[in-house]
């Protein structure tokens, strides 16, 4: 009878999870990138209201920089991911749901705190710092969790849930730009937040770990007391770090986490130098992230037919090409003739959001590619530590390379260090696929596709 009982246990754990189950992971991972992430991706409105209050007397932002101001959303955007590791640690030990949670009631908190904000580095600490860390313990468990619930169409599942950032940003923006107009930036922190407290909870909730791997974690989880696993990080194997795939894919991480969200954040702001006014800033902060959906939607679907890693190869050949040909031909040719510049930005607007956003989508399904699905606990944390470290460096320093934001000529330097990002990004990433391509073949050279 023991036996039996085991056996019947043995099999429910190896079960398939059932597509309802599956779907409202799918929902509630999607629901946390909306709320958190999809508000982050609308800080270029934010940039753009902060820039014209810094040529103001008697607000928070009097006399601020371009930069100073930039460093608000690159502090959120890069402790989004910079605390990935202790993240990730805490949701295979304390569940997703309480990790999230937490993340949820912060975000609000912290909104709140924004909003009675009196000098520059207020917002810096509380609508940077603060929501930084809440956005990441809410949207990490949503990268490193539905993974394991998926396999056949993996790809596809990990870029419906991905695109919560561009239908979030596309329906923020709006709901910002409304919100901004009618109650002012302070009140519309605050609904905001308390919007999206409410959002994060209810879908954390929901979120859990797919069976198989929490019987997997409670195997290898020595159940450590609070205060240590607070702090325990889940390396990878030392052997793994060791290989070349992984400093390939750690360089490809780096570099384009630190060219990403340059352009994002800068869209509004630049569009006013082609003489767009601060509607149609928004307007296009709303196109970059619908396109941000379809492309993270579209992409990962045809990765489950061509290959994850060459599909991620391509998308971040496209984001160089997209920013080197169109975004530095916009700022160059921009001042002499504007209908030409206006083309060619709205064009890359249009393009970097649908691949370069892909990118995002695919990079936990490669990840699952390069190194397995056991090794996802381990690996996705210090990866995206490495992104957020990144992102940290990379929009301050192309804010500081512009000098004035009256041309479009001032962004050149900035869209060619965001490209030159790209390019070593796109390079490394074809170095990874290639020492995985090789790695099955048994050590031997042969050049396979569907990777």
């Amino acid at each position: 009878m023991p036996a039996e009982e085991n056996g019947q246990s043995t099999s429910q754990r190896h079960q398939k999870p059932s597509k309802w189950r599956q779907c409202s992971i799918v929902i509630a991972a999607f629901m946390l990138n909306f709320s958190g992430c999809g508000l982050l991706f609308c800080f270029g409105i934010f940039q753009s209201l902060y820039e014209d209050m810094s040529r103001k007397a008697g607000n928070p932002f009097t006399g601020a920089s371009s930069a100073e101001i930039t460093l608000i959303g690159s502090i959120a955007a890069s402790l989004m991911k910079l605390g990935a590791p202790y993240v990730v640690s805490w949701t295979k030990y304390f569940q997703p749901s309480v990790v999230v949670c937490t993340g949820g009631l912060l975000y609000g908190i912290a909104s709140i705190l924004a909003s009675f904000g009196t000098t520059l580095w207020h917002l810096q600490l509380t609508q940077g710092l603060l929501i930084g860390i809440a956005t990441c313990l809410s949207f990490m468990p949503s990268m490193v969790v539905p993974p394991s619930w998926f396999g056949r169409h993996r790809a596809l599942c990990m870029g419906i849930i991905s695109s919560g950032t561009g239908v979030g940003g596309l329906v923020w923006s709006l709901v910002l730009t409304a919100c901004i107009g009618e109650f002012g930036y302070q009140n519309t922190l605050r609904l905001t937040g308390c919007i999206c407290t409410v959002l994060i909870c209810i879908s954390g909730c929901t979120l859990t770990w797919e069976p198989q791997m929490a019987a997997s974690l409670q195997v290898t989880n020595t159940r450590p007391s609070w205060a240590t696993a607070l702090f325990k990080v889940p390396l990878p194997p030392r052997n793994l770090i060791l290989t070349r795939k992984f400093l390939a894919q750690s360089i490809n991480a780096f570099f384009q986490s630190a060219a990403y969200y340059t352009p994002i954040f800068y869209i509004a702001a630049f569009s006013k130098t082609l003489g767009y006014k601060d509607t149609d800033g928004a307007n296009f902060t709303a196109l970059s992230n619908a396109c941000n959906a379809i492309g993270k939607v579209g992409v990962g679907f045809i990765a489950d037919r061509i290959g994850r890693l060459d599909s991620f190869f391509l998308t971040t050949l496209l984001s160089c090409t997209s920013t080197a040909g169109l975004w530095v031909s916009s700022t160059v040719l921009g001042s002499s003739d504007v209908e030409l510049g206006r083309a060619l930005f709205i064009t890359f607007t249009v393009v970097y959001g649908l691949f370069a956003s892909a990118y995002i989508g695919l990079f936990s399904p490669a990840l699952v590619e390069l190194f397995g699905i056991s090794e996802m606990p381990h690996i996705t944390g210090i990866m995206y530590m490495l992104q957020g470290a990144a992102g940290l460096m990379g929009t301050p320093l192309a804010g500081f390379l512009v000098t004035e934001n009256t041309s479009p000529g001032s962004y050149l330097y900035m869209a060619v260090l965001v490209g030159s990002f790209m390019f070593i990004s796109t390079v490394s990433v074809q170095w990874a696929r290639i020492e995985l391509m090789v790695e099955r073949a048994g050590g031997k050279w042969q050049w396979t596709w569907g990777l």
